[in-house]
């Protein structure tokens, strides 16, 4: 094997299995646990509380916030230059 190859790992376990089997599994684990009486469904002011913390823990770092607006405007200025393009193609057929 030359140098600068990885050795392919072979997948086990869960990982091997294909997604309808991991799903099937899953499914009996959330099962049990609310036959188990464990499991934990959020109510609407639960989930919104969980957002909410997440937003303001995000929003603390200023770089991390102005790093996502950039990628949102060049994202959304890509897909404008997009839709142009695509509409000029269109008025020349």
């Amino acid at each position: 094997m030359a140098s600068n190859q990885t050795p392919q790992k072979s997948k086990r376990g869960f990982a091997a299995m294909d997604e309808a089997q991991q799903r099937e599994i899953a499914s009996k684990g959330g099962q049990a646990a609310h036959q188990k009486g464990t499991a934990h469904e959020f109510n609407s002011e639960e989930a919104r509380r969980a957002g909410q913390k997440g937003g303001e823990a995000v929003s603390r770092d200023r770089e991390h916030m102005a790093a996502i607006g950039r990628k949102g405007g060049e994202s959304r200025q890509s897909a404008n230059r997009g839709n142009k393009q695509s509409a000029k193609q269109e008025g020349n057929k």
